[in-house]
């Protein structure tokens, strides 16, 4: 007997009464918005940890790696948003990614595998970076209060406070001139810390330099991969298809020039930064480079004004970046609790609206407090979240729905990538989750520490 026929989850249609599609990914932008979303899903505060990077690397490695590292991930967007262009021109537009890679693998399981990882993505950076928000504000207050009583969980609080406020801001799209402004921040305090370290470098009471690695061979190692992984996390986005969605259809080709302009902006931000903080504070430069600028002991090493205006700029861009994180997350919510028919602003919405969105903020805050493990979470994240969307899917993809020869160059780089990034992602998994296992025994939950 024949089956009857399945209804087309990924309809227009059924895009129409979906409250997540109509709401949080409306279709409005420009290819421009787009590349306001991407700098400010990749060009992050986390770039102040690249020093930190090379100091597991070395200068040789950590150049290459972070060559490699931009040019693969720009290689793995291109080749995605060439899958999504695709699937658009077939009538089969997608909007999530768990959507896409369960249409083109057609397997239900990886609908599920794709939603876990993105929420472990899209938790892990909301924590850090209400973690490095509040570890800012204990900065400019140690500053100008050495004496003073408040805890970091107390500036992590105010953070989460804001970012609760800005969370209500309804949709992707909304998000795109604060995104704007997200971009020119993450310049401004790039160009600044680069200033501040050759001030550094430059004085009187410049540290000694030492480009050394780890003593054994086994720390060398793992120093290493976890490196890797926190690179993954730098570079990753895992979001691309959300980002792709906001823009206005037909979308195809217009992806291409938002990727030109983030990579842009990487290109001037991710090398400078990374050269001139490891040059000056080498193997004791720590996960955060505005903390080697100013230290715990001793006088600052640049200007009060020039590390007081970048610590304000990275608190404003940290904003942004919960908030364009956490939209796949209220994406989700909005799906289930939404009534697409009675409008984005009608009390039945709004309400829930304001109560899903304010606990899971909540949430993350909690455990931003509880766990002040910025730089290994930035490794975790990296390998068990960023490698396996960034580095492993698209490549996966882009074979299956173009089916390149077998004996072409772009079928083997693909495979190429797939395998070398797979085990990458696995030995960077374990140092990553050695790494923060060993440093559990050295705080204590809601300490005011963070632990490098």
């Amino acid at each position: 007997m024949a089956q009857p026929p399945q209804p087309d989850p990924f309809s227009k249609t059924v895009r129409e009464n979906d409250a997540g599609a109509a709401f949080v990914l409306e279709s409005k932008g420009e290819w421009w918005h787009a590349g306001f979303h991407l700098t400010t899903a990749i060009v992050g505060p986390t770039i102040l940890t690249l020093p930190y990077v090379f100091r597991g690397l070395g200068w040789f490695l950590g150049a290459l790696c972070l060559t490699v590292m931009g040019a693969v991930t720009f290689y793995a967007y291109y080749l995605m948003s060439k899958v999504l262009d695709q699937c658009e021109k077939a009538g089969r537009r997608h909007i999530r990614f768990r959507e896409l890679a369960a249409d083109v693998l057609g397997s239900g399981w990886m609908f599920y595998f794709v939603i876990f990882i993105q929420t472990a993505i899209n938790t892990g950076v909301s924590i850090g970076a209400i973690l490095l928000g509040g570890e800012c504000l204990q900065i400019m207050y140690s500053n100008i209060s050495p004496n003073g009583s408040l805890k970091l969980y107390e500036f992590i609080a105010m953070v989460t406070v804001v970012m609760i406020v800005l969370s209500q801001l309804p949709s992707f799209h909304s998000l795109r001139h604060i995104n704007l402004i997200s971009l020119l921040l993450s310049l401004g305090y790039s160009f600044l810390v680069v200033g501040a370290c050759i001030h550094a470098g430059l004085s009187k009471i410049a540290p000694q330099r030492d480009y050394s690695l780890e003593s054994s061979q086994s720390l060398k190692v793992f120093s290493a991969f976890t490196s890797i992984s926190i690179l993954a996390a730098i570079f990753g986005n895992g979001i691309l298809p959300e980002i792709q969605a906001t823009l206005a259809p037909p979308a195809t080709g217009k992806m291409v020039k938002g990727l030109i302009m983030c990579y842009t902006v990487i290109f001037l931000t991710f090398y400078s930064v990374a050269v001139s903080g490891y040059y000056v504070f080498g193997n004791k430069s720590n996960s955060n480079i505005l903390k080697s600028l100013m230290p715990d002991h001793g006088p600052s090493l640049a200007p009060t004004l020039v590390l007081g205006l970048a610590i304000v700029f990275v608190l404003l861009q940290l904003l942004a970046i919960g908030l364009v994180y956490s939209q796949v997350a209220y994406e989700i919510m909005e799906k289930q609790s939404a009534d697409v028919k009675q409008g984005m602003f009608s009390k039945r919405n709004l309400i829930p609206r304001l109560i899903l969105r304010t606990l899971y903020v909540i949430f993350c805050g909690v455990l931003a407090a509880m766990l002040p493990f910025f730089g290994d979470i930035n490794g975790v994240v990296g390998a068990v979240g960023f490698i396996p969307l960034d580095f492993i899917l698209p490549m996966l993809l882009y074979n299956i729905t173009h089916k390149p020869p077998k004996s072409s160059l772009t079928y083997w780089i693909n495979i190429s990538i797939i395998i070398v990034f797979t085990g990458a992602g696995l030995m960077g998994a374990f140092s990553s989750i050695r790494k923060l296992v060993l440093d559990a025994n050295k705080f204590k939950l809601f300490s005011s520490d963070v632990v490098d």
